[in-house]
C-alpha cells in the first residue's frame, strides 16, 4: 500500500485593505474570515491595496454578523490599527481568533508575546497623538475674503496614522477658528461646525510664518528660565523633527548658549520675590542645574518653603526610587502635614485598603502630591483644608514633574481634578477623563477619583458603589503596571 496523503492546509486567503488605518476593512475582514472559521496562519494581509476587501473574492456587505469581544480587545484594536508597522492586521487577528477560542483574559497576560507586542504598538501610536497635540502649530492664512473669517493652517508629519484620531482634540480646543491640518497621510478640515478629512498634501500648502509669530517668539524669550536649561532633557521629550514647525525653535540655539551668562546675573541680583518665602539657599539651589536625585530634588522642595504661609513643613513623595508605578495627589493634609509623610489621613488609609483589595503594596508604589504644602483655613482650632488655585498647581509644576523624571514610572495615577491639572495642565471632569491616558512628557497616565470624594459621599450605598469602581480603577492599575514592567525601560 502506498503512504497516506498528506492533509492539505487550505490556500492562503489575501486580505487587501486600504492604505492608512483602514478599521472599518479590518472589521468586515474579520467578520467574514471568522464565520468562514478561516485560521491565523492561513491569512496574507495586504495594507495599501486597491480594489474589493479580498484579493481574491469579494465580501459582500453585511454577510457575516458582528463579533462580541471584550471591551479592552476593542479598545486595543482602534488603537493599534492607526500603527505603521505591516504585520498589525496579523496580530491583531491572531488575538481574536484567541479570544474567541476560549482565551478571553488574553489581553491580562502581560507575558504572553502577542499582547507585549500589541501593547508596544499602542503605545507608540498613543506617543504619536500626544506630540501632535503638543507639537501642531496653526498659521494664518493669507489672501481669503476681506469680509470673511480668519482662517489657519497647520502642517505635521505624524509616525503613523493617527490624524482622525487626533484631530478631534484640535475640533474641541478651536472650535470657533476655521482650520485645516495637512499631513504626508491626509488632511483635516474644520469648517466651525463639521470635521471632515481629505487627501494628503505638502509642506508648501501651508503658510511658512504669521505675524503672531514674532510676538509668540518674543514672548518665549522672556520667559525662558536659563537656570533650567538642559539641552539632553530638552532632545529627550522632543525629536528633531518637530522643530522646523515649531517658530520657537529657531530662538532656542542663542538661549542655550546665553544661558550660563543669564544665570551667573540672576545669581547676582537680589531676589524679587521676599526672603520668608524663598529663601537664598533655595534660590541659589532652583538655579542651578536640575537635581540629579530625589534627595537633592527633595532638600530643594524642604528648603523652598510654602507659597501659602502656614504649612508645618514641606511633604515630599515616599517609595521606591524606581517603582513602576506613582500615585500623584492634591496636596498633603492636616496629618500629613504634621508627619511629614503623604496619604496617611483617612483618606490616605482608604487608599491603602483599595490598593490592598485590587493586589498593590503600598511598599511597592510611589505616592507623592501635586502640591507639596498643606493649605488650610484655620477655623478655631482645626486647620480645614483649602483646595488649591490653579496658580499654586503651576508653581509645583516643574518639583512635580522633575520628580517622576527621576522616577521613570511605566504609569502616573492622577488621584483627583487637581492632579489632573497639574499633570495635564488642563481642568477635566474626572467622569469623562477617568481611565488610561497620556499625560505631560509623554507619561502614561491612569485618571480616577482621590479617595477623599469617596469620604465625602453621604449616602452609603453610593459610597459602596463608588469604592467599588475606585477598586476596579486601581485593578486596571495593577495590570498596566505590571505590564510596564513586562516591556522594559521606557524608551
Amino acid at each position: 500500500m502506498g503512504s497516506p496523503a498528506a492533509v492539505r492546509r487550505p490556500a492562503a486567503r489575501r486580505v487587501v485593505l486600504g492604505e492608512g488605518a483602514d478599521l472599518d476593512g479590518f472589521r468586515r475582514a474579520v467578520r467574514a474570515l471568522v464565520a468562514e472559521g478561516v485560521a491565523p496562519e492561513d491569512v496574507s494581509w495586504n495594507a495599501g491595496g486597491q480594489g474589493g476587501l479580498f484579493g481574491e473574492a469579494p465580501e459582500a456587505p453585511g454577510q457575516a454578523p458582528p463579533l462580541s469581544l471584550p471591551r479592552q480587545l476593542a479598545g486595543r484594536i482602534t488603537e493599534v490599527v492607526p500603527h505603521r508597522d505591516p504585520e498589525r492586521y496579523g496580530l491583531l487577528y491572531r488575538a481574536i481568533w484567541r479570544v474567541l477560542r476560549g482565551e478571553r483574559d488574553l489581553l491580562e497576560i502581560a507575558s504572553d508575546p502577542l499582547v507585549h507586542r500589541l501593547d508596544l504598538l499602542a503605545r507608540s501610536v498613543r506617543r504619536d497623538i500626544h506630540k501632535m497635540h503638543a507639537y501642531l502649530r496653526f498659521r494664518k492664512v493669507v489672501g481669503g475674503p476681506p469680509d470673511g473669517p480668519e482662517v489657519f493652517a497647520a502642517w505635521f508629519e505624524p509616525d503613523h496614522f493617527i490624524l482622525e484620531q487626533a484631530a478631534p482634540f484640535f475640533a474641541e480646543r478651536f472650535r470657533s477658528m476655521l482650520w485645516s491640518i495637512v499631513t504626508p497621510v491626509g488632511s483635516a478640515l474644520w469648517d466651525g461646525e463639521e470635521l471632515r478629512f481629505g487627501p494628503p498634501g505638502c509642506r508648501s500648502d501651508v503658510p511658512g510664518e504669521d505675524g503672531f509669530e514674532a510676538g509668540w517668539t518674543g514672548y518665549y524669550e522672556s520667559i525662558f528660565n536659563p537656570a533650567r536649561t538642559n539641552p539632553k532633557l530638552m532632545r529627550s521629550h522632543m525629536a528633531k523633527k518637530y522643530w522646523h514647525n515649531l517658530p520657537e525653535a529657531a530662538a532656542i540655539p542663542n538661549l542655550v548658549r546665553s544661558a550660563g551668562g543669564r544665570t551667573a546675573g540672576m545669581i547676582g541680583k537680589e531676589a524679587s520675590v521676599p526672603a520668608k518665602r524663598v529663601p537664598e539657599r533655595a534660590l541659589a539651589a532652583m538655579l542651578d542645574q536640575a537635581p540629579g536625585s530625589l534627595e537633592e530634588l527633595n532638600a530643594l522642595i524642604r528648603s523652598a518653603g510654602p507659597l501659602v504661609p502656614g504649612a508645618t513643613q514641606a511633604v515630599v513623595g515616599e517609595g521606591p526610587a524606581n517603582a513602576s508605578v506613582v500615585f500623584v495627589g492634591e496636596q498633603p493634609g492636616d496629618e500629613e502635614d504634621l508627619q511629614g509623610r503623604p496619604f496617611v489621613g483617612p483618606a490616605g488609609r482608604l487608599l491603602e485598603r483599595a490598593m490592598g483589595e485590587a493586589g498593590i503594596e503600598r511598599r511597592d508604589v510611589y505616592l507623592t502630591n501635586a502640591v507639596k504644602h498643606f493649605k488650610f483655613e484655620q477655623r478655631g482650632k482645626r486647620r480645614i483644608h483649602s483646595k488649591p488655585t490653579a496658580g499654586e498647581v503651576s508653581h509645583y509644576r516643574w518639583w512635580l514633574m522633575r520628580e517622576l523624571e527621576l522616577v521613570e514610572p511605566k504609569l502616573v495615577v492622577a488621584l483627583g481634578g487637581t492632579a489632573v491639572l497639574a499633570l495635564t495642565g488642563k481642568q477635566v471632569p474626572i467622569t469623562r477623563a477617568r481611565g488610561p491616558a497620556v499625560l505631560l512628557d509623554g507619561f502614561q497616565g491612569f485618571i480616577t477619583v482621590h479617595p477623599s470624594y469617596l469620604l465625602r459621599l453621604p449616602d452609603q450605598d453610593a459610597k459602596a458603589a463608588a469604592y467599588a469602581q475606585f477598586v476596579g480603577d486601581l485593578e486596571q492599575v495593577r495590570q498596566l503596571g505590571e505590564a510596564g514592567r513586562s516591556a522594559g525601560p521606557k524608551g
